[in-house]
């Protein structure tokens, strides 16, 4: 077992951890197993402790079979990161704003033990850019005003290809660039028209002029979410398109199944459920003022799987430290507590509008229970489980989601193409 002088040196040596460290004082305590390591930190700056608890000092802590899953080389879903491993054993103590603040140096130090354990895990490259690639890729983008919720809207989205028409809804606090591998597929963009849309707060959609919003708390709602896409077919004299969304969008396919069957001929939704039971005050280190946006983004890249390339697991980790701060959050209240099909999935009517489920193996948050849940409850539609993918398949690992999703859209081609 490592000692706490030899992980201080790991820690020392390391440029991610040092970044992320910045100006913490304190320190960090793992009982693994009863073996305690114990790092005192100060400024940033790593050392063997003695592991007494007090102001900014965190300790994880849990039984070695708890560890021995958390530290393997390639650990299975709900042990590849530390939130899903709260809720199978591990448990967290002490300075609970230190934990939200340096919540990427404390995973950081995790990774560096499984390293040490279990020896560095050979990471999928990320996919290289061909050297006969065009200088500019496939969309354009431009700005449409909507109206919504009785104010006007500049909602930006870029499209590509042509053919059926796909709008695609990013997930909660991001923007559409989640999306931008999927426009330089010839396979999909030679037979759909991809449109993908930044919610209003979102991205390079702008807040609307005509009313106060800086004095007002954000909350996405389901009709609002639902508002957009419908506008935004509208303006753009769509004909029954397709709807894909992920995570926040997953939800919001199915609500546009349940309540709006006839505007679209399909949906897919990614990382879907008809509920997720949740609190919002568990995650209120989303919205703290002295917690930076570096927090989401390692906890998104917690919900993307191992195995996926690791330089598109921290550019989907990116989008979400580059957002409105406030959003993240708002989404989550439609997430969490505004979408809820348990009494209305019977009315999902699939003769009137085709239901596509597709669940990655690593997501902790929609797991493969609520796709399956979901499936079953929903007559005529079709599950799937992408195997090695997480939260969000189509940013995280482009490659593998598209092997599942092709065969969804072959099936809408030839049913309404």
């Amino acid at each position: 077992m490592i000692t706490s002088d030899e992980l201080a040196a790991l820690c020392g040596d390391d440029g991610e951890f040092l970044l992320a460290a910045r100006h913490w004082t304190g320190g960090l305590r793992l009982d693994v197993g009863g073996h305690l390591l114990a790092l005192d930190v100060h400024d940033g700056v790593a050392s063997a402790g003695a592991g007494a608890p007090g102001p900014g000092v965190v300790e994880l802590s849990g039984p070695a079979e708890v560890w021995e899953r958390l530290l393997a080389a390639n650990p299975a879903r709900f042990h590849n990161d530390i939130a899903p491993a709260l809720g199978q054993g591990l448990v967290r103590s002490g300075d609970r704003l230190a934990y939200a603040q340096y919540y990427p140096a404390i995973a950081r130090v995790i990774e560096l033990l499984r390293s040490h354990r279990s020896g560095a895990t050979v990471q999928r490259p990320a996919p290289t850019r061909p050297e006969a690639a065009p200088r500019f890729d496939s969309p354009v983008g431009r700005y449409v005003h909507l109206d919504l919720d009785g104010h006007d809207h500049r909602v930006y989205f870029e499209a590509a290809g042509t053919g059926i028409p796909v709008l695609l809804q990013h997930t909660a606090g991001a923007h559409g660039s989640q999306w931008r591998h999927l426009f330089e597929l010839p396979d999909i963009t030679d037979h759909f028209r991809l449109i993908a849309y930044d919610l209003p707060f979102h991205g390079k959609s702008l807040p609307p002029t005509t009313r106060d919003w800086w004095s007002q708390g954000y909350r996405l709602t389901r009709d609002f979410a639902m508002s957009v896409p419908l506008a935004l077919a509208d303006a753009l004299e769509l004909d029954r398109p397709v709807f894909m969304g992920c995570s926040v969008g997953g939800l919001l396919a199915l609500d546009l199944a349940r309540y709006h069957p006839d505007a679209f001929r399909a949906v897919i939704a990614l990382e879907p459920a008809l509920r997720i039971d949740g609190d919002l005050r568990k995650v209120d280190s989303f919205w703290h003022p002295q917690v930076g946006s570096e927090t989401k983004a390692r906890m998104m890249h917690g919900l993307t799987a191992p195995s996926s390339p690791e330089a598109l697991r921290r550019e989907t980790a990116y989008i979400y430290s580059a957002g409105w701060p406030p959003s993240f959050i708002g989404d989550l209240h439609y997430y969490v507590e505004d979408h809820d099909l348990t009494d209305e999935v019977a009315a999902i009517d699939t003769d009137r509008i085709a239901v596509h489920l597709l669940t990655g193996e690593y997501d902790h948050s929609a797991t493969i229970e609520h796709g399956a849940a979901a499936h079953r409850a929903i007559t005529g539609s079709t599950f799937d489980v992408m195997a090695d993918i997480g939260h969000f398949p189509m940013s995280e690992d482009p490659e593998r989601f598209t092997a599942a999703l092709l065969p969804i859209l072959d099936q809408i081609r030839r049913l309404t193409g």
